[in-house]
């Protein structure tokens, strides 16, 4: 890698360290490609990305980060990362438990550092789109009930209107 491939590099990692709601540092050491493609197809259909990086580069990228970290960054190491803090932290999580080779080693989320015991109760979290819908949930449950509550009474109406005309049959046949 020469100079201006490292240096697009490390432009690149400063737009996904700020862009990222969480960064997800893993040891992939011993995965092989078809599993490596499995847990990127895996993230992509959560909108998250995996990256292979460079210590170095990746080090040099947080240049305002903690030691801690900085001290993530030790061996064969890749990053997952996504705009929504918990959709990466729960793929990884995920498939971190069915694959002993692949490892969570912690995360950066803004300015805090998360162990891997933080990733997992990350990763615990409901993502985005599932806050979102239960918040809609609850906002509509009331205007649900509303109209309801509203159509009640002239639905009573409509059958005392409808008993008295059946009553009125009922003696004009009689």
């Amino acid at each position: 890698m020469d100079r201006a491939q490292k240096a697009e590099s490390i432009e690149t990692l400063q737009g996904v360290f700020a862009d990222a709601g969480a960064v997800v540092v893993t040891h992939y050491l011993g995965l092989t490609v078809a599993e490596m493609t499995d847990l990127r197809g895996r993230l992509r259909a959560q909108g998250a990305n995996l990256k292979v990086v460079k210590n170095t580069l990746a080090r040099k990228a947080m240049n305002g980060a903690s030691d801690g970290a900085h001290a993530l960054f030790k061996g064969p190491v890749a990053i997952a990362y996504a705009p929504d803090p918990v959709s990466a932290a729960k793929v990884v999580t995920d498939y971190a438990k069915g694959n002993d080779k692949f490892v969570v080693i912690g995360g950066v989320m803004g300015e805090t550092v998360l162990d891997a015991k933080g990733v997992g109760a990350l990763a615990t979290l409901p993502s985005l789109d599932q806050i979102r819908a239960q918040l809609i949930g609850l906002i509509n449950a009331p205007a649900t009930k509303i109209a309801g509550v509203l159509q009640a009474p002239a639905g009573q109406l409509a059958r005392v209107f409808n008993a008295y005309a059946t009553k009125d049959e009922d003696q004009a046949a009689a």
